[in-house]
């Protein structure tokens, strides 16, 4: 979609932050994209990026498992932003080094900006006091750069910025992203709209508008159907799709017998007569709770809910199907969070299962 062009690619490193960085874009009407940080230049590529930022992570990069990305993501000509781990990687990769910090910087610190082997002040830092409280967390650092590059921030113990202007290769060890960043939000302004000359276009009225279109472009005059929980996944999906296609979506609410008291009826009242969907309720309650007697276990639980909501939903799509007023079938709509999609493909490839999605669990 347009809207998705032109915005910033987040490589993900494993960090804890690296929902929050690409949030902290999107709220400067950025459009952002999370990868796993072992996507190709194609992937990346595909989003004709004004910007990359490299997020932090657990890992050193001396670990005989360090995440990596391509190298070749340094050499695209594309503005660069590494955070944390990012800035070791960087480093790492172009001849620096990187070493075990004497004393593990986590918390507050204090940044000086400097302007070493510069005759002006970095665009990163362009604006900002040349003083400023940092969130740190991080047990390895920079003890030599790499070639090209110049210190633009130091704390007392450690490097906190470096950068290749040249290249647009910037880099800091400290989280940008965090509140406990004094003016961390200006830090990547700076770099979106100084040096990535990001066009501030993205907005969640023209996602809804470019996914409405494109839905009803993919869908044509083909019917839908859609399992609908309630949930914040599922209804916004619903509501997208009810925009592009009308009454040739159908919605299915299935009562499992494990809602709350009067939710499955209010539930169905709002979902009808506030968002105006049209949904076939069906109370399959004795159903689910007859697969799940005398089953105790967590997961077992999850995969029978999954499996018996499928073999409920395709009765309910028979009957739809063998309808005389009901056109054929074509799609299935699903809404998933975007949470999910960072947990299925993690750094290191598909998460180890905690517990199955929600969505998924039961799913052939």
């Amino acid at each position: 979609m347009k809207a998705e062009l032109g915005g910033i690619v987040v490589l993900d490193f494993g960090g804890q932050y690296t929902q929050l960085i690409a949030r902290r874009i999107r709220e400067q009407q950025v459009f952002s994209a999370v990868l796993p940080c072992t996507s190709s230049i194609e992937e990346i590529r595909r989003f004709e990026p004004a910007g990359i930022v490299l997020s932090g992570g657990p890992s050193s990069v001396y670990d005989l498992e360090a995440p990596k990305c391509d190298p070749q993501v340094l050499a695209l000509g594309i503005p660069v932003l590494g955070i944390c781990y990012g800035m070791q990687w960087i480093t790492h990769t172009l001849g620096g080094k990187v070493e075990k910090a004497t004393r593990r910087e986590y918390g507050r610190a204090h940044l000086k900006v400097e302007c070493q082997g510069q005759k002006k002040k970095s665009e990163l830092f362009a604006g900002v006091p040349e003083s400023l409280r940092i969130w740190n967390s991080h047990g390895d650092h920079v003890r030599t750069l790499p070639p090209g590059f110049c210190a633009t921030g130091r704390t007392d113990n450690a490097i906190a910025s470096l950068e290749d202007a040249k290249r647009k290769i910037y880099a800091v060890q400290f989280h940008v992203e965090v509140n406990h960043t004094e003016r961390g939000t200006e830090l990547l302004r700076n770099f979106l709209f100084r040096v990535c000359k990001a066009e501030p276009k993205w907005s969640g009225a023209a996602f809804i508008e470019e996914t409405t279109a494109a839905i009803r472009e993919k869908v044509g005059n083909k019917w839908a159907i859609c399992g609908l929980s309630g949930g914040v996944d599922s209804t916004v999906a619903a509501v997208l799709v009810h925009r592009a296609m009308g009454a040739r979506l159908t919605n299915i609410f299935v009562n499992t017998g494990m809602l709350r008291k009067n939710e499955f009826a209010q539930t169905l009242e709002m979902l009808r007569d506030r968002l105006k969907l049209h949904v076939i309720g069906v109370d399959a309650s004795d159903r689910f709770l007859a697969q799940l007697k005398g089953v105790t276990d967590p997961e077992e639980k999850r995969k029978r809910i999954g499996k018996e909501f499928i073999a409920v939903f395709a009765e309910e799509a028979q009957k739809l199907q063998a309808g005389e007023a009901h056109g054929e079938i074509a799609f299935l709509v699903q809404g998933t969070l975007y949470p999910d999609v960072i947990e299925s493909v993690s750094v290191k490839g598909p998460s180890a299962t905690i517990k199955t999605h929600h969505n998924v669990g039961g799913l052939p």
